[in-house]
């Protein structure tokens, strides 16, 4: 069955796209592209509660913290901007700005792909970034392997947004610097304060390559 499994993906993959690996600290992220970004689109945080258990950092993250729910409080913008992210990938994404008056408060981020799906809030704080949250959705079929390819391939699994595993990444900065990373999945939690700087760079290309998209 395994191998009817993969050849039946592999030749998805050969008709809709192909595979776009994108970096994130560590690990390797593997994307499918696909033309249907639309289909599956992952929400918001909003005003879902944050919460780290850092007792260390516990009074530096206050601030952090309070601007982050402070700016998803907000109900109305003085202006909203949509862009397009193109050139990672086929699939693309999407970037919406928010601004009060002039000023920049945040920046939603959407990466798509056929075997997942990366959303990334930036949250500003007197200019500079303050919090980061990324949410990544790792389907557990490629997004159009549905029933039909399921019993071509003798599988007992269609695609299932409620199946993907999901990780959840916070990351708080202080002066422009990262103080603090919080990764949170379905299988636990692992908190540091010691995170690597190519990470922090990392954050802060990909946040400068989203601000082009409006300067």
């Amino acid at each position: 069955m395994k191998n009817k499994f993969l050849h039946g993906v592999f030749i998805i993959l050969i008709s809709w796209g192909f595979v776009h690996a994108q970096k994130s600290g560590d690990q390797a992220s593997v994307f499918f592209t696909t033309k249907a970004q639309d289909t599956v689109k992952i929400g918001e945080t909003f005003n879902e509660k944050d919460s780290t258990g850092s007792k260390s950092l516990k009074n530096r993250i206050k601030p952090i913290q309070a601007n982050f729910k402070s700016i998803n409080s907000m109900t109305k913008w003085t202006s909203v901007k949509k862009k397009d992210i193109e050139g990672e990938s086929a699939e693309g994404g999407e970037a919406t700005f928010y601004y009060t008056d002039k000023r920049l408060e945040k920046v939603i981020a959407r990466h798509y792909g056929e075997m997942g799906q990366m959303l990334i809030e930036y949250y500003l704080m007197n200019g500079q970034l303050s919090f980061v949250f990324e949410k990544e959705y790792r389907y557990n079929r490629p997004l159009f392997y549905d029933t039909k390819a399921m019993k071509e391939n003798n599988d007992t699994e269609a695609f299932d947004l409620k199946k993907s595993k999901i990780t959840m990444t916070r990351n708080y900065f202080e002066n422009g610097s990262i103080i603090l990373i919080s990764n949170n999945d379905l299988h636990g939690s692992g908190i540091s304060a010691n995170y690597p700087a190519e990470q922090e760079e990392k954050i802060k290309e990909d946040f400068k390559r989203l601000l082009k998209l409006v300067n």
